[in-house]
C-alpha cells in the first residue's frame, strides 16, 4: 500500500474526503490509521480492531474491511465514520508487538474518535482485535468513554497454544454481539456460549453455519447478520 498522507495532528478536523490516511498518536509511537468518513448527521462513530499482528493481521484484513463496509457504506443504511488502525508493530505503526499492552492502542484510537466526533462509539474487533476491544470496554482498565455497543467477531478461546480468558470486570450493560463461525477452529461453540453468558446483557451469540474462523466464503452471511443486529439494537 502507499504511505499515509502527512500525519494529521490529534484534534485537527479531518480533511473532507471519503477516505483519510493518517497517523494517530499511540503510547508506543505513531499508529497508522485509516478513517472512512461518514454522513454529516451520523449518530455514532465506529472503531474496528484487526487480528493478531504476528500472524499478518492488519487494518486491511478482509473481515475487518467487510465489517467496516456494513457500518460505513451508505448502501447498508448507517454511514457511520469508521476508524481502523494498525496495532503497534503492524504495517507502518511504530513500536513492537507487546501482547495485552495492545489494549493501550485501542484506547488511543478511542480517544481520537472521541475528540474528533464527540459521538457515542460502536466498538468492534476481529479475533485478537476482539479480545483487545473487550479489554478496552469491559476489562480492568476499561475505558470511561461513551461506548454504545460492542461487537466481537471470531473471538478466540484457544489459539496458537494460548488459552484466552475473558472476565467482565464491571456490569457493562451495553448491547454486545458475539459473531463467529460454527466451525471456528479457535473457538468451540460451547466455550463461546460460556463467555457470552458471563457478560452482562443484552448479549447475543450468533454462529454463522459452515463458517470457519475467517468466515471463508461466508462474508456475505456475516455482513447480513451484523446488519440485522445493528438495526435491531441501534435504531
Amino acid at each position: 500500500m502507499s504511505a499515509p498522507s502527512t500525519p494529521l495532528q490529534t484534534g485537527a478536523a479531518p480533511h473532507p474526503r471519503s477516505v483519510l490516511n493518517f497517523y494517530l498518536n499511540g503510547p508506543a509511537g505513531r499508529l497508522e490509521a485509516v478513517l472512512n468518513q461518514g454522513a454529516g448527521n451520523a449518530t455514532l462513530a465506529a472503531l474496528v480492531c484487526h487480528p493478531h499482528p504476528l500472524h499478518r493481521g492488519t487494518l486491511h484484513n478482509k473481515v475487518v474491511y467487510h465489517t467496516m463496509k456494513v457500518m460505513n457504506d451508505a448502501a447498508w443504511g448507517f454511514h457511520f465514520p469508521v476508524l481502523r488502525f494498525n496495532f503497534r508493530g503492524a504495517g507502518l505503526s511504530e513500536g513492537q508487538h507487546d501482547g495485552s499492552a495492545a489494549v493501550e492502542d485501542v484506547n488511543a484510537a478511542l480517544d481520537w474518535l472521541d475528540r474528533e466526533f464527540h459521538l457515542p462509539i460502536l466498538l468492534a474487533g476481529f479475533s485478537f482485535g476482539a479480545a483487545m476491544a473487550i479489554q478496552a470496554c469491559c476489562g480492568p482498565n476499561h475505558s470511561n468513554r461513551n461506548i454504545r455497543a460492542l461487537i466481537a467477531l471470531g473471538l478466540p478461546t484457544n489459539a496458537n497454544g494460548r488459552h484466552y480468558h475473558y472476565t467482565f470486570q464491571y456490569n457493562a450493560t451495553i448491547p454486545k454481539l458475539f459473531l463467529s463461525g460454527d466451525r471456528d477452529e479457535f473457538a468451540p461453540a460451547n466455550e463461546l456460549t460460556e463467555i457470552a453468558n458471563a457478560a452482562a446483557g443484552p448479549t447475543r451469540l450468533q454462529l454463522i453455519p459452515g463458517a470457519d474462523h475467517f468466515f471463508t466464503g461466508q462474508l456475505d452471511p456475516m455482513q447480513q447478520a451484523l446488519d440485522n443486529w445493528l438495526k435491531e439494537n441501534l435504531s
